[in-house]
């Protein structure tokens, strides 16, 4: 989310989840820098819990831009209709993405727009008429809301694959050798931008192997 041209919240998440962008993205960003003159979203049903609360016209609906996914070669090596396989690769993904986002928020808010200044001093530090949390609930409450007056549900939890730790202690045992071999996850993706995909195909099946022997 953008205003005065300044990013203030992002997210990534497996699945496109209307709970997970309305928590994530909108109620922080509208807590702290008030409620938005227009709310701009495509056509994908994952924002009608933003566009149920902002309950403020106008917001405008306007189709995505077709984006171009780059896939990893031989995927033969990895089974997707695993859900092992799908968590792992999930997982990854999404702490890749999450690396690329923060870097790109954090240089467009300090870059220089002409005749209008930087984003990070045009927002400033959000509006004086603030927006209490008790006016935008949590994702659960905001969800049961929708519910109760529009007569739908929407997904809770939204995931690619299936968490295949029994506990939270078998969790830890496959994130600890993955954090030791791979501790700087941003030289994996430093290779999968410059189109060097080997670091990123190598700490996946790693993963996945890992995953498998402590689940």
């Amino acid at each position: 989310m953008d205003t005065a041209r300044k990013l203030v919240q992002n997210t990534s998440m497996p699945a496109k989840n209307n709970l997970a962008i309305y928590e994530e993205v909108y109620r922080p960003a509208v807590t702290h820098y008030g409620m938005w003159d227009q709310l701009r979203v495509d056509h994908g049903k994952e924002f009608y819990l933003c566009l149920y609360m902002q309950q403020r016209q106008p917001y405008l609906q306007t189709q995505s831009t077709r984006e171009a996914l780059i896939q990893l070669q031989d995927q033969e090596a990895i089974d997707m209709e695993d859900s092992l396989t799908r968590f792992c690769t999930s997982n990854l993904t999404c702490q890749m993405c999450q690396i690329g986002i923060n870097r790109f928020v954090q240089s467009w808010n300090a870059h220089g727009i002409p005749e209008r200044g930087i984003p990070n001093h045009l927002a400033g530090t959000g509006t004086p008429r603030q927006i209490t949390t008790d006016l935008l609930p949590d994702a659960t409450v905001a969800a049961d809301m929708y519910h109760r007056d529009m007569g739908s549900s929407l997904t809770r939890v939204s995931s690619f694959g299936s968490v295949p730790f029994l506990s939270e202690a078998d969790k830890v045992r496959a994130e600890q050798p993955f954090a030791h071999y791979y501790p700087h996850l941003s030289v994996i993706f430093d290779s999968a931008v410059n189109y060097n995909y080997a670091p990123f195909k190598e700490a996946l099946i790693y993963l996945i192997d890992v995953t498998n022997t402590c689940s």
